[in-house]
Formats: structure tokens, sequence, C-alpha cells
């Protein structure tokens, strides 16, 4: 009688008790959001790979969102593997972007199953972290590796240079808070704002803007530093009617540095004729050194 009764109520709602429904997902919070970026931001070159690069570490700082999102054990296993395919990108600009925008393909894929709808793809999920990883990978290159960590080093080199251990110890806090802080901000704006938060990044004009910004930024940083650090003096003096002319005091009449200047402008030329290696590049720095200095040029 009793299975009769629930045959009835399960045609008459529609239903298929037969089926195991998977698990509704629990909401994604900002803690959780904080627990996915800091596991990444953590473990991105603890696990890099030459087969999935940075994909472990990406993985990694997903589990506890993933977890979150999938109660069934065999969803849960496929999130981990899609996750562990290749992934090779800048750690805060491209994984903290990376990171919001997949966790929140992931949750509508997830509530699409437990509702029992049509769910977002593996191979979007997929394609759209390998789409975007190389330009935001770019940005970020751009900014943090090749601007703001110098500025930093900058700042703080008079520390260095007065024999105190910050010099070494403040760049690499400094940088690490400020990079750790708006990856932070990227994860939140990927999440809010799913794909279309790469095109909030890599807008345009704008962001150009930013960067040549601080790429000219950069480079004041590193005339200030090279006017600073870099000591080359001219010991060459001759006389004429018994009137001594000192070189060096004549190179910094025209311009002071002027020596240091052309020594940092000769090493860029090099690099840009000859690709960026620095190690023969200081190699042929110091030979030319010890050739002008044995002749008490320098």
């Amino acid at each position: 009688m009793s299975a009769t009764a629930d045959t009835d109520n399960s045609e008459l709602t529609g239903t298929d008790t037969s089926v195991a429904r998977i698990p509704q997902p629990d909401p994604i919070t900002n803690k959780d959001l904080m627990k996915s970026w800091f596991g990444w931001w953590w473990a991105n070159e603890v696990s890099h790979t030459f087969d999935r690069m940075l994909a472990p570490a990406f993985c990694f700082g997903l589990i506890p969102t993933l977890q979150k999102l999938y109660k069934d054990h065999d969803e849960l296993a496929k999130a981990f593997q899609r996750h562990l395919l290749f992934f090779n990108t800048q750690a805060t600009w491209g994984g903290g972007t990376l990171t919001g925008i997949t966790i929140s393909l992931e949750e509508a894929r997830a509530k699409a199953l437990a509702n029992g709808e049509e769910p977002i793809s593996e191979d979007m999920i997929n394609n759209t972290k390998v789409g975007l990883m190389g330009p935001l990978a770019g940005i970020g290159d751009s900014i943090d590796s090749g601007t703001l960590q110098y500025i930093f080093i900058a700042i703080f080199l008079p520390f260095a240079k007065q024999g105190s251990f910050l010099g070494a110890l403040l760049p690499f806090i400094c940088f690490a808070g400020l990079t750790f802080t708006y990856g932070y901000y990227f994860t939140k704006m990927g999440y809010a704002l799913g794909r279309s938060a790469a095109k909030e990044i890599m807008a345009g004009g704008r962001m150009a803007g930013i960067i040549d910004g601080l790429g000219v930024l950069g480079l004041y940083m590193m005339g200030i530093l090279a006017g600073q650090y870099i000591n080359i003096k001219s010991y060459l003096k001759f006389s004429i009617s018994g009137k001594v002319f000192d070189i060096n005091a004549i190179l910094n009449q025209i311009l002071p540095g002027l020596l240091p200047l052309l020594a940092v402008v000769l090493l860029y030329w090099y690099f840009q004729k000859q690709g960026l290696k620095i190690t023969r590049g200081l190699i042929y720095l110091t030979l030319v050194l010890i050739v002008l200095s044995a002749f008490y040029i320098i």
C-alpha cells in the first residue's frame, strides 16, 4: 500500500525518486576567496613542473572552494583533474584574476548540476583559463617584475649602502605586501565579474597608460640609481703651456655623471643588440674597465 502511494506521489510531482540528486553547493564567501587566493599565492612556485607548470599550485588554492561547491565525490574528482591540466601565468594579475573567474564558473556549474540544468562545460572552464593566462601574465610581468620591484629596491637601497639589513628586507616585504593586497582584489573582482573581469583589467588605453606611466617612473628610478651608485672617474690629466687639464673635471662641467651615464647607455645598447645576456654584458664591461684602468684612463 505504501509503495503504491509513493509511486503515485512521484507521478503527481513529476520527480524521479530513483535518481540521487547532486547536493546544492554552499555559498562562496570572501573568506573562501581569501583561502583560495592565499593558497595560490603561497604555493605558485613551490610545485613548478615542466609538464603541468603551475597547475598543481592553482589546484591547491582552489581545493577549499571546490570542496564547498561539489558535495558529490565524482564531480569533485573531475574538478581536481581539470585544474591539474597545464597552467602558467603571472602570480597576481593572472593568478588572482583567474582564481576569481574560475571560482565563479565552477559555482555556476555546480548550481546547474544541483538544479538539473545544463551545466557550463568543463572545456569552457579550461579554455577560459588558457585563453586569459597569457595576456594577463604579460601585464603582470611588465608591472610587477619589470617596474614595481625595482622601485622598492631603489627606495631602500640607501639602507643597504649604510650596511643595514633593512636594505635587503624592506623591498621584499613591501613588494610582497602590495602584490598580495591587489592580487586579492583581483580575485574578488574576477569572482564578481566572471569572464568580463579580464576586459576590465585589459581595457585598452587605460591599462596601456598605466603601464607606460609605471615604465617612465621605473626609468627615472634607474637613472637615479645610476647617478648615485655607479662611480666611474677619469684620472687622465695633461698640461698645455703649464695649464693642467683634468678630464674628469671637464666632463663634469659638461654633464655631471657623464661617465656613469655612458656606461649605462653602452650596456643598454648591448642588450638591445644582443639580447638580455646579463652575465656576458657584465664580463665585457669588466674587461673594458680593466683595460682602461691599466692605462690610468679611468
